[in-house]
């Protein structure tokens, strides 16, 4: 073990850790604006009740991943010294905007939305959080624009003096083809994940406090969940098919390295099942699908996709003398995680609106412990498409310029990454005790009263209003 090794830990560990929280930040604000908006056309407090019970959710969520968001950006200059120096011109950008402005933006609406519940007019209220929802998303454009760069590097030369890269066309950044696809693929996922969440907390109550006097907005709120996993299961789908081909093109090691394919076919089949070497190098046994990882790799069910041997080969002579081959099993599992745990979550979905079809109320204590699961299994679907998408990527930080290896802190030594490791484990470990309770809490605790805390009316005339907002 070196300094490498547990600065790559570090931000794995850190990394997986906070995204355990954005997608459902990224999800449940546009999921409560839309409940609000619904409060707002109708006038049915129902709505009034879910907008403040899963914004409050939305709320907890959000604070703990802004703090762990923190750390991880820390780490670029604590333990990624040479490869902040080597991209920080292009790197930095993207990451730079999302801060100035789209997290700027959400977190300042979400300051209106929170104390301008009877301050502001009721438009201007669902105004915030829309603004909020929308820069939540932009902010995720542009750091998926930043790690997009790292996939397929564009927009950018090499400066000959000072070995750095350096920008030359930021829009062909922001418009990387790896981006496109990604920023709606890990929407999809995160509507997934909140929509999961809303299924949870309203089927608990819909099964457990069957008599309450709010049963119609829990029913109302596991029937909305339902149908926003299953639309962002089929999204998932259709993005990653999209994502599939892409990926083929610009890191064919990747697609090879998560089907565990050796050699060169044409065509070539889907595996279901395949067990290699313990060291990685052939396939020992496999259960294929024939055609159909051509299919998802090139659109063509002839199609042909590279092997890892042939990929090794191909790039020891174009690289250099060494290994581009990332750790197969890793790979090769966490590709058919993300696909399952994803699934599973839709399967539930469906069962859940089957449970009430015709107006039927669940009372399977099955079906509630199925419901209770369907928020951990859309987070680690993600967690390990995200682990697939690193890992994958091995051994290059920035695919086909920079090694992993030549990206750490050469003045960083192993006892103090050691040390940075264990606190922040330590202190997320904590916080992860803290986001659990509170969300518990407040999930059982139930919809809210709402006759505290109206925004004021805006749909009379102008003299109606009071002064402040009458132009």
């Amino acid at each position: 073990m070196d300094a490498l090794d547990v600065a790559r830990w570090q931000f794995g560990v850190t990394t997986v850790y906070h995204f355990l929280f954005v997608p459902l930040t990224i999800g449940l604000s546009v999921l409560v604006a839309i409940l609000q908006t619904m409060w707002h056309r109708t006038g049915n407090e129902r709505y009034l009740k879910l907008t403040k019970f899963y914004g409050k959710l939305f709320l907890i969520n959000f604070a703990m991943g802004v703090v762990t968001g923190i750390v991880q950006e820390f780490q670029f200059g604590m333990n990624w010294s040479d490869y902040s120096r080597f991209v920080g011109d292009i790197f930095g950008a993207p990451l730079a905007i999302e801060a100035l402005v789209a997290f700027f933006l959400e977190s300042t609406f979400i300051g209106l939305w929170i104390f301008g519940w009877d301050r502001l007019p009721k438009r201007a209220h669902l105004a915030s959080i829309w603004a909020a929802a929308i820069g939540t998303n932009l902010s995720a454009y542009f750091i998926l624009a930043a790690n997009s760069f790292m996939q397929n590097p564009v927009g950018f030369r090499i400066n000959p003096d000072s070995g750095r890269a350096e920008l030359t066309d930021f829009p062909a950044v922001l418009t990387n083809k790896v981006a496109l696809i990604t920023f709606p693929h890990t929407l999809a996922g995160s509507f997934l994940v909140a929509g999961s969440l809303v299924v949870a907390v309203g089927l608990y109550h819909v099964i457990r406090n069957r008599d309450s006097a709010d049963t119609g907005a829990y029913r109302f709120a596991t029937k909305f969940g339902s149908w926003v996993v299953l639309v962002a299961s089929a999204a998932v789908l259709f993005t990653g098919d999209i994502q599939g081909k892409i990926m083929t093109d610009v890191q064919p090691m990747k697609m090879a390295a998560a089907e565990g394919l050796y050699t060169t076919e044409s065509p070539a089949s889907f595996s279901v099942l395949t067990i290699g070497s313990l060291d990685g190098s052939r396939e020992v046994f496999a259960l294929k699908i024939p055609y159909l990882l051509s299919y998802l790799g090139t659109g063509d069910p002839n199609g042909t996709v590279h092997g890892i041997n042939d990929l090794q080969a191909q790039y020891a002579t174009q690289y250099g003398a060494g290994s581009y081959t990332p750790i197969i099993p890793v790979t090769y599992w966490s590709f058919r995680f993300m696909i399952a745990f994803g699934m599973a979550a839709a399967a539930i979905a469906l069962l859940v609106l089957w449970s009430q079809r015709k107006g039927r109320t669940p009372r399977s204590r099955w079906l509630l412990r199925a419901g209770l699961a369907m928020p951990v299994l859309p987070l680690l679907a993600n967690s390990f498409g995200w682990i697939f998408t690193e890992m994958g990527r091995q051994p290059w930080i920035v695919f086909g310029e920079m090694l992993t290896r030549n990206g750490v802190s050469r003045s960083v030594s192993l006892t103090e990454v050691l040390t940075s490791f264990t606190a922040f484990t330590l202190i997320y470990a904590t916080l992860a005790v803290i986001e659990v309770k509170l969300l518990l809490r407040y999930a059982k605790a139930g919809v809210p009263d709402v006759s505290e805390q109206h925004p004021i009316d805006d749909t009379h005339d102008d003299a109606e209003r009071p002064l402040a907002f009458a132009y």
